[in-house]
């Protein structure tokens, strides 16, 4: 765990952040659209989604790939592999990172995805199907499997250091970021580009989740279809895009004079060990993962100001949830003064891109000491009874926040992070 390379005295810091979504296509878009309480939700315009039980999605918009990619590489990768590179733009720009023959073998990439290149995989099976096999593009397997979204990045920077490709379904990057702090602390980079892409808004998927009865089916008023913690919420709204933390050791960061946004001081996990995709009962997993996270933090629960919820709108998950934040956070939760959103409200659920997103949220909170709102609480469930900043952003003075992520498998994991003072 992170507490335990202490006595290294290295510390991990964000320096950029890039985030796309259904509500906006960069870091400050989406905070703005997130304080203003705005819908990502709309009927869905990838695909003809006539006839499905389910026409609407929080599908990014107005995005051009050849903004990031030149039109001969853009072909050879899926969605995804696009939003990844938008989002690792904006967080390079930020951060002022320079990779260089000197410094390449000490950075590294750790982006993941849920699913990956779903789209492709459907236009290739469409032309085996009606084609054969000589009518498949060659580029079909780089442009779906997961792990490309990172190979590309670490090729288009030159960052030789640590790559990998977290899967962990809805924890995915939250995952990948916990795991690229600890490769810094462990002294294994010095740098980390981190975080996940989903690009999932597709017929086989939408159809498929919708078999599992776990989206919402409000197909008349989309913006009002994901609505975490009310009682009549009927399941979450499927979205995509990224969110990509540039993260470095803080004297790394120094010697450069780069600007420093956040600091990372905790990473928990944990399994539920329960089911494939129910959650264990009073989110026993969740605590666990949340408890992991504190305690690699070194820090008490009281401490918490803000915890950006993995609530993704479902019956069963968001009630569990709150009950993980009660059984760890006791009164300091029940008596309000621990403040919770889901920004999946407005943005939609990434999958795999959640944790990401939702972790570069977070950081904006801290900066700005603002929460997004919990946007469509309208009749509160009662058994979600804590303070979800419901409808409207606020003013919140707060040091340390927490994120958390959840995925099918009974996969937790959850971030802490601490507002940057010198």
């Amino acid at each position: 765990m992170i507490q335990a390379t202490q006595e290294s005295a290295r510390r991990v810091v964000v320096t950029g952040l890039g985030l796309l979504c259904g509500v906006g296509n960069t870091a400050p878009q989406v905070w703005r659209q997130l304080l203003a309480g705005a819908s990502g939700m709309g009927p869905i315009q990838g695909f003809d989604a006539t006839g499905f039980p389910v026409t609407f999605a929080a599908e990014v918009k107005n995005f051009d790939p050849l903004n990031f990619v030149d039109k001969k590489e853009s072909r050879k990768m899926g969605r995804f592999i696009h939003f990844a590179f938008a989002a690792t733009q904006e967080a390079m720009t930020q951060s002022g990172l320079e990779i260089t023959e000197e410094n390449g073998d000490r950075i590294g990439v750790f982006i993941g995805s849920g699913i990956g290149g779903f789209e492709i995989i459907e236009r290739e099976h469409s032309n085996l199907l009606h084609g054969g096999p000589r009518k498949m593009s060659p580029f079909f397997i780089p442009a779906t499997i997961v792990n490309m979204a990172a190979g590309q990045i670490s090729i288009r920077y030159g960052a030789r250091g640590p790559i990998s490709a977290t899967a962990t379904a809805c924890a995915t990057s939250a995952n990948s970021i916990g795991d690229s702090v600890r490769m810094i602390l462990h002294g294994d980079a010095d740098a980390m580009i981190a975080g996940g892409a989903e690009a999932a808004v597709t017929a086989m998927s939408v159809g498929g989740f919708a078999a599992m009865r776990a989206l919402s089916t409000r197909n008349d008023e989309p913006s009002r279809a994901s609505r975490p913690f009310d009682k009549d919420r009927d399941g979450f709204v499927i979205g995509e895009g990224a969110g990509i933390l540039i993260l470095e050791e803080l004297e790394f960061a120094r010697r450069r004079g780069a600007k420093i946004l956040a600091e990372i001081i905790g990473y928990g996990m944990s399994a539920d060990a329960y089911h494939m995709t129910g959650i264990a009962p009073q989110g026993q997993g969740a605590q666990r993962s949340m408890r992991a996270a504190l305690k690699d933090a070194g820090i008490e629960p009281g401490e918490v100001g803000y915890i950006n919820a993995h609530a993704t709108s479902t019956p069963a998950g968001d009630g569990n949830e709150s009950h993980a934040i009660e059984g760890v956070f006791g009164e300091h939760a029940l008596d309000g003064t621990l403040k919770i959103s889901a920004t999946k409200s407005m943005t939609g659920h990434l999958l795999g891109g959640a944790g990401g997103l939702e972790a570069g949220i977070t950081v904006l909170a801290l900066q700005n000491q603002m929460l997004p709102p919990t946007i469509n609480l309208e009749n509160p469930d009662p058994e979600c009874r804590l303070d979800y900043v419901p409808n409207k952003a606020i003013a919140h003075s707060f040091d340390v926040a927490l994120s958390n992520s959840f995925g099918f498998g009974g996969i937790n994991a959850s971030l802490v992070m601490r507002r940057w003072t010198e």
